[in-house]
């Protein structure tokens, strides 16, 4: 016989069970349930596309309780599954007409959400495919009530190349992508004059392209694409890197890296009008 006093009451239908925050959540589903019903999907593009060399590598993490429950709460309205089958709208994903910048890879969110509220006049529409950072960014947005951020699931290059409109976006931000370090990883890396050629269609003129990394040969080979790229102009006079720009806040993997000695450089590009376009 057991002692109904200590037996936890199993949750009704539909509700999350109840955990103490910061737990992770270990969830038994039956074959073929999603792991968050009403959240992101697992594989949102599906088999639709082309397989092509992925710049990201996917990673199974814990979620925890407070993360799944942002998850379930507040991706049918702020989260975005990049199924590569609509052109979106960013003023209704939005909800007004303010300037989008794409951040690719944010990991758990804690610097999108700083520029987020230090900036409120820029949209950002944040990407990754880790969803214990998806869940956390969106609990950021939700307990600091930052309407300018949305939160995308999946491949970047769909988002890029069969859902945003030409000219659609005012900024791109790529902070500490996988430096693929290997040699024969190289080709994974994202930034390749093929990714640039098709940001840049996406782009407005004088849009930024902001890229950050601690990986010295990634960020020559950073520079040396962007300065090559007819669709780019170096934003330093002399060429080079730039100095981090103070609404890029300094993380704390950064400020651990930087304690070890580690180099963190900058790329500041400016996209350049099209040959038929003129600057104002």
């Amino acid at each position: 016989m057991t002692d109904s006093l200590n037996t936890p009451q199993a949750p009704a239908p539909g509700e999350l069970p109840r955990h103490a925050p910061g737990v992770s959540v270990r969830h038994t589903r039956a074959k073929g349930e999603p792991r968050f019903p009403d959240g992101p999907k697992a594989d949102p593009a599906g088999s639709h596309f082309e397989r092509r060399i992925r710049s990201f590598q996917p990673r199974r993490s814990r979620v925890t309780a407070g993360q799944a429950d942002a998850l379930q709460r507040l991706w049918s309205t702020w989260g975005l599954d990049i199924d590569g089958q609509r052109v979106i709208d960013l003023a209704e994903l939005f909800g007004n007409t303010r300037p989008v910048v794409l951040e690719i890879g944010f990991g758990m969110g804690e610097a999108t959400a700083r520029m987020a509220a230090e900036d409120p006049d820029t949209n950002i529409l944040a990407v990754d495919v880790h969803t214990p950072g998806q869940g956390n960014l969106l609990s950021l947005a939700d307990r600091q009530g930052l309407g300018n951020v949305r939160v995308g699931n999946g491949d970047a290059i769909i988002l890029l190349r069969e859902m945003l409109a030409p000219d659609s976006l005012d900024g791109l931000r790529v902070y500490f992508p996988d430096p693929w370090p290997k040699k024969r990883h190289h080709k994974r890396r994202l930034i390749q004059p093929e990714f640039l050629t098709l940001a840049a269609t996406r782009l407005r003129p004088g849009a930024i392209v902001h890229c950050a990394t601690d990986w010295e040969p990634y960020a020559q080979q950073m520079l040396d694409v962007l300065t090559a790229h007819p669709d780019f102009e170096n934003t330093r006079p002399d060429g080079g890197f730039a100095p981090r720009p103070g609404f890029r806040p300094l993380t704390r993997f950064e400020g651990q890296g930087l304690v070890k000695g580690h180099v963190v450089n900058d790329l500041l590009f400016r996209r350049v009008p099209h040959e038929d376009q003129h600057p104002q």
